[in-house]
């Protein structure tokens, strides 16, 4: 057995393996990666307007919601809509500075919570509250700290809305602000858009990201609302989206005017623990999509260690020409993709931030395992 050992190639082995991990990265670009890239809004010959019910949920948010809500309030949309602030139990002055709102704007409806609902963590209770004040069947989600990036964002989310669709994910991102962290946590955010919305062209939406998604109110109910996940902290858009979505009823809407903007975490900790936070539902995803996303996510860990080990213990030449084969493929669809989300700032960083990867991975996938804490947000 011990002669058997040694007269194995170790590093052809790894060479190979590495083969088959760059392969596999290359199907995951220019198979699935390249819709977002090279992605065309379908043509319609008339813009819709269905009536829209706008919900937010908040605690503690006064200061988010004094700078944000003016941003949803003042939108540029002809039909029936309503803003919806869901209040649930806040300490600070969020009750009187809606109150002010309200005098303002008339389509405001306030929602003031004074109770928590035993069993039901994370921000399902008042957003299912919001929901069931609802006056329209179309829905659009966002957060208390976003606002719409133009005046357009109702009109360009509600109108991807065609017959049997019933789902619209939009992308929520990041105000660009100085600095190595806002670079990593935009990249990131990117990253996962790069996922999900690919996927989702390809027929197997997996989430949406709360701060941008829309789906309607009979779908909520017919699904019996978060009843399936109020075990689960969390999950109010990305489990709630893995469980309704199909191949058919979903949609995307990759317009800059419809996406919404978030001032991102000032510090290494908050951010760390967000993160962490959003990690631990990915365990409660569908079979088929923790299949795909970890077959990516664990080539993508690989290539580089394994690209290291065959240039300097296999043939350097051989090594050099796969990666730059897949360096240049991913290049290509990161810059078009980056292009097509208003990223295009980020493109010059990508390399370094795509080894940065390789770290992100091994700090946040412990969280997998890990039990969700009961936080609000």
């Amino acid at each position: 057995m011990e002669s058997f050992l040694k007269s194995i190639d170790w590093w052809l082995i790894l060479f190979c393996a590495f083969c088959v991990v760059a392969f596999v990265q290359l199907l995951y670009y220019w198979i699935l990666f390249r819709r977002v890239a090279w992605y065309q809004a379908p043509v319609r010959g008339n813009t819709q307007t269905h009536p829209v019910s706008i919900i937010i949920c908040a605690r503690d948010e006064a200061g988010n919601l004094g700078r944000n809500l003016a941003g949803v309030l003042v939108q540029t949309y002809t039909s029936t809509h309503e803003v919806i602030v869901v209040n649930h139990n806040s300490q600070d002055e969020t009750r009187f500075l809606l109150e002010e709102f309200r005098k303002t704007f008339k389509s405001l409806n306030a929602v003031n919570l004074s109770q928590e609902a035993k069993g039901i963590s994370g921000k399902k209770y008042p957003l299912s509250i919001g929901i069931k004040e609802a006056k329209h069947e179309v829905l659009l989600l966002t957060d208390a700290d976003c606002v719409p990036a133009s005046e357009y964002w109702v009109q360009k989310m509600q109108d991807a809305y065609g017959p049997g669709i019933e789902v619209i994910l939009g992308y929520g991102s990041y105000y660009k602000r100085p600095g190595l962290l806002n670079r990593l946590i935009r990249f990131e955010t990117f990253h996962s858009a790069l996922q999900y919305f690919s996927f989702a062209l390809a027929g197997m939406p997996y989430m949406g990201v709360g701060r941008n998604l829309s789906y309607k109110k009979g779908l909520f109910f017919s699904n019996k609302g978060f009843s399936s996940l109020n075990n689960v902290p969390g999950g109010d858009d990305d489990l709630f989206i893995n469980k309704v979505a199909t191949p058919t009823n979903t949609a995307i809407v990759l317009d800059p005017e419809a996406f919404t903007l978030s001032e991102p975490k000032k510090t290494w900790g908050q951010w760390l623990r967000q993160k962490n936070r959003h990690f631990t539902t990915g365990k409660y995803y569908k079979p088929k999509h923790k299949f795909f996303l970890g077959l990516y996510s664990f080539t993508h860990f690989l290539f580089y260690p394994l690209f290291v080990v065959s240039l300097i213990w296999f043939d350097w030449r051989l090594a050099l020409g796969i990666f730059a084969v897949r360096t240049i493929s991913q290049a290509i669809v990161y810059y078009k993709s980056m292009s097509r989300l208003n990223e295009k700032d980020l493109f010059a960083w990508w390399w370094l931030l795509d080894i940065w990867m390789f770290i992100y991975y091994c700090i946040f996938a412990p969280a997998l395992w890990k039990k969700p804490k009961k936080n609000w947000a």
